[in-house]
């Protein structure tokens, strides 16, 4: 027994000194955090085309589902450019009774289409390219007539309340009141 003491003596005085020669007690390594600040890029937003700055107006829905069941979305939504007359609901509502509802009917998409494509425009035509008199020639083949008095310019009599909302394949003219063709 006595000869375990003197080992288990002998051993703790051989740490201790080791200890001691290492500088004392066993240092704590230090640890750097590095944080990477990840940047997640979102994509560019496309440009609007007449289609969409129509379906992001709240007073042109009765015109995009017209557009869309004219089965016209996809050519307006093209390269264009187009000059787009939009009548607002308030403007189809002032229909007779029942005539948007038989228009959206799909026996009478020819009719809609006509209805339609009478206001739209070839070409990206802005409010100042528009002179009192002047005739432009619709998508349909037939013309509308432009008038400007007291600074109102008016399209076939309806009233231009909004002009030049620039898309990336034309421009829309908000207009009060629908363009029926002959």
């Amino acid at each position: 027994m006595k000869t375990f003491r003197i080992l288990s003596l002998t051993l703790a005085t051989a740490a201790t000194t080791f200890l001691a020669s290492c500088g004392g007690a066993p240092k704590e390594e230090t640890v750097e955090e590095t944080t990477v600040e990840v940047v997640e890029e979102t994509p560019a937003e496309a440009p609007k085309t007449v289609v969409d700055i129509a379906v992001g107006s709240p007073d042109h829905t009765t015109l995009v589902a017209a557009v869309t069941a004219a089965g016209l979305v996809e050519t307006l939504s093209g390269t264009g450019p187009f000059t787009i007359f939009a009548p607002t609901n308030t403007a189809f509502a002032a229909l007779p009774a029942g005539t948007v509802d038989n228009l959206l009917k799909p026996e009478s998409k020819d009719q809609l289409t006509s209805v339609l494509t009478y206001h739209v425009v070839a070409g990206n035509v802005m409010a100042a390219d528009l002179s009192d008199g002047q005739v432009v020639k619709t998508l349909n083949g037939q013309d509308l007539t432009v008038s400007i008095k007291d600074g109102k310019v008016m399209i076939n009599g309806a009233t231009v309340t909004a002009a030049d909302l620039t898309g990336s394949n034309g421009v829309i003219h908000v207009v009060d009141a629908v363009l029926l063709p002959k």
